[in-house]
């Protein structure tokens, strides 16, 4: 039992050494999953943009069907009334007119924004990654210095 612990004393500074290279391997990998991660959500927050962009186009292209089927019918009914479509006529359906380009352009507003956003979600899950990433650089790099700084304090190295 009297030589285990000499056998112990020798083998520790390297066991450690072991030890921490192993924790540097592990805090790559880590880092590396963080960053895969974060480019991920980067990913679907763009294709959530994109998707909005869609969306908008959907929207409008509605929109317009169905401005042109209430013109339509505001037509009619002015007309329908023996109403000329002059005057106050005409006045009404400029004025729909009118309305609608005001709401297309809050619905493109409104849509920008959100696709702003979105991007903005995706440069910042990047900026995260790369910080994780680097968190895990800097953490590998401890334990390097830990796996030397055993090696070179246990007396291995001396001549």
């Amino acid at each position: 039992m009297g030589a285990a612990i000499p056998a112990l004393t020798t083998a520790a500074p390297f066991i450690t050494a072991g030890t921490s290279l192993l924790a540097a391997k592990q805090a790559g990998a880590v880092g590396k999953y963080n960053q895969d991660i974060q480019n991920r959500n980067a990913l679907v927050a763009e294709q959530e943009a994109e998707r909005v962009e869609k969306k908008l186009e959907f929207d409008l292209a509605k929109f317009d069907d169905q401005f042109r089927r209430f013109q339509s019918k505001t037509t009619t009914n002015i007309l329908a009334r023996g109403v000329e479509l002059s005057g106050s006529g005409l006045r009404i359906l400029y004025s729909n007119a009118e309305q609608a380009e005001l709401e297309k352009g809050i619905m493109e507003y409104n849509s920008k924004v959100e696709q702003a956003q979105k991007i903005e979600q995706a440069n910042f899950a990047r900026m995260q990654g790369s910080l994780a990433r680097m968190q895990a650089r800097q953490a590998q790099i401890g334990y390097l210095s830990q796996a030397g700084t055993s090696l070179l304090t246990s007396g291995v190295f001396d001549a």
